[in-house]
């Protein structure tokens, strides 16, 4: 049996799955937390890994290895392959202005059609931009920037900086990539912080890989959302991810260009592309209308699947916390359509669940405005454990909608991209349906539901 390895280097942990390259079954696993915050010194990631590969039983007998990471972010290395300071991660909202000034040096159409993506505080060129503005001593040390998957392949493969490699979906989320033509926008980097000199790591091919310093099989990696879809093997449906935030996101064949920004033109980890979504409001909205009830998401659901559909007319906005999609920073949540007979906890259980659902519909929307087809979804994250949230969905986006077993499917994805490079193809293993048993929900009726939501929506966005 060959054995390869998986990491998921995310915000909040590491995570090391170790599988059979031919079958995909689970061997061993292992995990190690990262530090909080919003900006970490690397080392930490590197720490973790070690902790999580030693919770694995170790990689002595594994042929290959992936890492996955968390998207964006920016390390800074010097001359000597040093971190000049801590990494700021993707979750680092202190480059929202540099983000705004970019957008209008440039345009953002201009930004779409170059990069596909608009920038914002996430992207590693408006960090960039800040640091040029805030850190220029940093800067100015700098002479390499990369991001977290980058940066623990190169640690495990050893050498210079100009061992740095990366990925296709990585290197779409900083801003400064062109994944249609494969090729860094130098001049878009120049822009950002006046060094288009920077060293940028080599961006090898989905299926391309190095070796480690232990001589190991290295994987070209990818970003998070690219590997989970390699870990759902979900082909041509739409995988919609409910933690904190929401998640969209499709494989394509063409790289959407949305100068509203809505839609991120990212690359997948097989050669394509990656249209996504996010909305702010998910799984927390959840958290928030069930303590609002008294109880805790068990009940929710409970509740929820007591009220008839369309909840008696009760409709919840769920802009809790602002919005991305639509654009609302600023914008809150708004209840519609209470009388004293709808004014139920039911009611309200059933109108946060289709809220939510309907928030995500919208990115949806988007997508297929994009020209990205939607023929299922596949659902995953905290929220798709909740039985409401898997019977209610189907009505609300209006296709199929199958729910996979919980699982830590970046680092699957990371796994099997590891034994694609193993293995060779020009596509990935197809790993047998058994490793990843998925419940079907089918297509219902959606006019109902998300009619009410979009006038409720007008309605509120019209005050």
């Amino acid at each position: 049996m060959t054995l390869v390895a998986g990491v998921d280097s995310s915000t909040q942990s590491c995570k090391v799955v170790i599988r059979d390259a031919e079958t995909g079954r689970l061997v061993r696993s292992g995990r190690a937390a990262h530090p909080p915050g919003t900006e970490v010194h690397p080392d930490h990631w590197w720490s973790a890994l070690q902790e999580a590969i030693a919770a694995a039983g170790g990689i002595e007998d594994v042929a290959a290895i992936s890492v996955a990471g968390q998207q964006h972010g920016l390390v800074c290395l010097g001359e000597a392959g040093r971190v000049v300071r801590d990494a700021l991660l993707w979750n680092d909202t202190r480059s929202a202005d540099a983000a705004a000034d970019l957008v209008e040096e440039l345009g953002a159409r201009v930004w779409a059609q170059r990069t596909g993506s608009v920038p914002v505080a996430s992207f590693t060129v408006t960090k960039l931009r800040w640091l040029a503005d805030h850190e220029p001593d940093s800067l100015a040390r700098t002479a390499a920037v990369c991001l977290p998957h980058d940066w623990l392949t190169w640690r495990l493969r050893g050498g210079g900086l100009d061992e740095l490699t990366t990925d296709r979906s990585d290197a779409s989320g900083t801003g400064y990539f062109d994944s249609t033509s494969g090729e860094y926008c130098r001049d878009l980097l120049k822009l950002a912080c006046g060094r288009g000199d920077l060293l940028l790591p080599r961006v090898l091919d989905a299926n391309e890989s190095t070796t480690s310093a232990s001589g190991h099989r290295l994987a070209a990696g990818a970003g998070d959302n690219a590997a989970a879809r390699l870990g759902l093997a979900a082909g041509t449906d739409v995988v919609v991810s409910l933690g904190t935030s929401g998640v969209a996101s499709a494989s394509s064949t063409i790289r959407p260009a949305d100068p509203t920004g809505t839609v991120a033109g990212f690359a997948d980890a097989e050669g394509g592309h990656l249209p996504l979504v996010c909305t702010l409001n998910a799984a927390r909205v959840l958290d928030t209308i069930a303590a609002m009830l008294g109880g805790d998401l068990s009940r929710l659901s409970e509740l929820a699947l007591s009220a008839a559909p369309g909840a008696e007319g009760v409709v919840l906005v769920p802009y809790f916390d602002g919005e991305r999609t639509p654009n609302l920073p600023t914008a809150t949540g708004a209840l519609h359509g209470l009388t004293t007979s709808t004014a139920t906890p039911a009611n309200i259980a059933r109108a946060a669940v289709e809220g939510m659902l309907c928030g995500i519909a919208d990115g949806l929307e988007a997508l297929t405005a994009q020209g990205v087809s939607v023929p299922a979804v596949r659902l995953i994250g905290g929220a798709a454990a909740l039985r409401a949230v898997r019977e209610i969905a189907p009505s609300v986006f209006g296709v199929p909608v199958l729910v996979p077993e919980p699982g830590e499917y970046v680092a699957d994805g990371a796994a099997r991209q590891a034994a694609w490079a193993l293995l060779g193809g020009a596509e990935p293993p197809e790993w047998p349906e058994s490793t990843n048993p998925v419940r079907r929900y089918e297509a219902a009726a959606a006019d109902a539901v998300r009619e009410r939501y979009r006038t409720a929506r007008t309605r509120y966005l019209e005050r």
